[in-house]
């Protein structure tokens, strides 16, 4: 495979909370800003000075969307579109990536992101707002799988089917988050390495990896807890053959800087990679 990112690249989701941690870290290949955290001022986006020295020390920064709302009914908005791409001129990105979901319908927002019908009608949808945010961009666009707790009833593709469609309806890169692939196949009974052998691996543009727990009788993709077991697992047995950049994504809880290095090398463990490792920096906090 070869996309915008270093095939062997490991990442993590770029937080103020963590920023002095990932300022330190040495080996870490690229990095993932929100990019609706980021502001517009008068000279432009607004980028918080401790990214930029990643993105100067050749840390790739990719600005990674909430709002969008690929799969609403409506038009994506342009202004949305245009802040996607200015969030990636200001970091020189080499690529922009969203989600797979709905956030907003008749201007209400759900604060939330909400699975599509895996359907031919959301695909036609899909399809269109992928090929409107492609031509508003000067980068290549990823889009990421998300974690459900229900299908809907006019399903008519698995998810491993729905994401192929996708692809090779639009050309775009495919954002892989192995842990929504282990969430949604626990929660539905089915094979997650099934799941996954099925997809375009050729167009995975890099995967994520979070944690989660159990509540309710129901696995829930919460990005506060550790990288389960069985995910890593699964990260071992899908990269053997896919050599694809990897990235811890973590969202709150955070825990002491120790724990978070040895999630980062448990993720390095699992796919055989040189681990990242922590290195005093002056200023770094």
């Amino acid at each position: 495979m070869t996309g915008p990112l270093p095939e062997a690249a490991l990442g993590i989701g770029w937080r103020p909370e963590i920023c002095g941690l990932i300022d330190r870290l040495d080996g870490l290949g690229f990095c993932e800003v929100v990019a609706e955290s980021l502001g517009r001022g008068r000279g432009g986006i607004e980028v918080p000075a401790e990214l930029m020295t990643l993105r100067d020390r050749g840390i790739a920064v990719v600005p990674h969307g909430v709002s969008l709302s690929l799969g609403g009914a409506e038009p994506v908005d342009g202004r949305r579109i245009e802040h996607l791409a200015a969030c990636a001129r200001a970091v020189a990105a080499p690529l922009i990536s969203e989600h797979i979901a709905f956030v907003r319908a008749d201007g209400v927002e759900a604060g939330h992101l909400l699975p599509v019908p895996r359907s031919r009608e959301a695909l036609d949808v899909l399809t269109a707002n992928i090929i409107r945010t492609r031509a508003g961009a000067d980068v290549p666009l990823a889009v990421e799988n998300i974690a459900a707790l229900f299908d809907w009833p006019d399903d008519e593709f698995s998810e491993s089917e729905f994401l192929t469609e996708i692809v090779e309806r639009t050309g775009v890169y495919l954002l892989l988050d192995i842990a929504n692939v282990y969430a949604n196949a626990r929660n539905r009974g089915r094979d997650p390495r099934a799941e996954l052998r099925r997809l375009p691996t050729e167009r995975i543009a890099s995967c994520h990896i979070a944690g989660g727990h159990e509540s309710g009788g129901r696995y829930h993709d919460t990005h506060l807890h550790a990288v389960p077991p069985e995910v890593l697992a699964l990260v071992a047995d899908f990269v053997s053959g896919n050599p694809v950049p990897l990235m811890l994504e973590r969202d709150g809880d955070y825990p002491p800087a120790g724990e978070l290095l040895d999630e980062l090398d448990a993720i390095a463990n699992a796919a055989a990679r040189t681990p990242v490792t922590a290195a005093a920096r002056a200023g770094s906090r």
